[in-house]
């Protein structure tokens, strides 16, 4: 494939708007040993290498990423195929930025220790309002199909919450083989279940949030050169692409975003 091809290929697909038909649910896999799937890249994007990336999340045409650490972490609307910054803005020195998600015409930001959810006018990033929180914020993503956010803090729980309020509704915990699974970071909601990035692993696992139960594990250890890895941090991000069975995945302080399809 020529590389004006594989350009138009990738354009195409991230720039694929909302309304395009929505591939099927994943199947629910039975109880026991999850699936083993490793992840097939398709593509690849640059990324700002000075990017603590928290959040990833593709919508409309733009690609959103939150950034964290205390005095560094932002909120970006980034083009989805060059990796440019169209927008940004800074979070205030003393909040350690987490996870996001876009809700309809908002985006919610969350806070590792801080206890705080900020919610953004997705138009133009500008803070709306703070809602507080107990415990910690890791990952967040909307389950459009339940209407319903889904927020990890880095224990086995994932906590639902409703989206204009934030308030609690319930919650679950997640286990592989009837063992918890904590370290869950960076959450997605796609495919009728939530993926999320497992911290200091290269390990993305696809939950079922009605059971908790791990269904896939995905390995993406070989996704970046030892040269490249020499300067990034671990693997966080992960971003739906609208209309197809297809990601983008990216870390901390990587050079790249991967776009991937999840395979056996």
């Amino acid at each position: 494939m020529t590389t004006l091809v594989r350009v138009l290929v990738v354009c195409a697909a991230l720039l694929a708007g909302c309304g395009t038909a929505a591939p099927a649910p994943a199947p629910t896999a039975p109880a026991g040993e999850p699936q083993r799937l490793r992840a097939e890249v398709l593509g690849e994007i640059p990324h700002d290498t000075k990017a603590f990336t928290q959040g990833l999340e593709i919508a409309d045409g733009t690609l959103y990423e939150g950034t964290g650490l205390k005095g560094r972490s932002s909120m970006r609307a980034l083009d989805p195929v060059t990796g440019a910054v169209r927008q940004q803005t800074a979070l205030p020195a003393d909040l350690f930025g987490e996870g996001i998600t876009v809700a309809g015409p908002s985006i919610w930001q969350i806070t590792w220790q801080n206890g705080v959810a900020i919610e953004r006018d997705r138009a133009t990033l500008a803070e709306r309002r703070r809602v507080d929180y107990p415990g910690e914020g890791w990952g967040i993503c909307l389950d459009r199909s339940a209407n319903r956010l889904v927020m990890s803090d880095g224990s086995d729980r994932l906590t639902f919450r409703d989206p204009q309020t934030f308030q609690p509704l319930g919650e679950v915990r997640v286990t592989s083989n009837g063992q918890p699974v904590t370290q869950l970071n960076e959450l997605e909601c796609a495919q009728g279940a939530v993926f999320a990035n497992v911290w200091k692993t290269d390990e993305i696992v696809r939950i079922d949030p009605a059971t908790g139960q791990v269904t896939a594990e995905v390995d993406l250890a070989n996704l970046l050169t030892e040269e490249e890895r020499g300067s990034a941090d671990v693997l966080n991000g992960i971003a739906a692409i609208p209309g197809t069975d297809e990601f983008l995945v990216t870390g901390k302080y990587w050079p790249k975003m991967f776009r991937v399809k999840f395979v056996p």
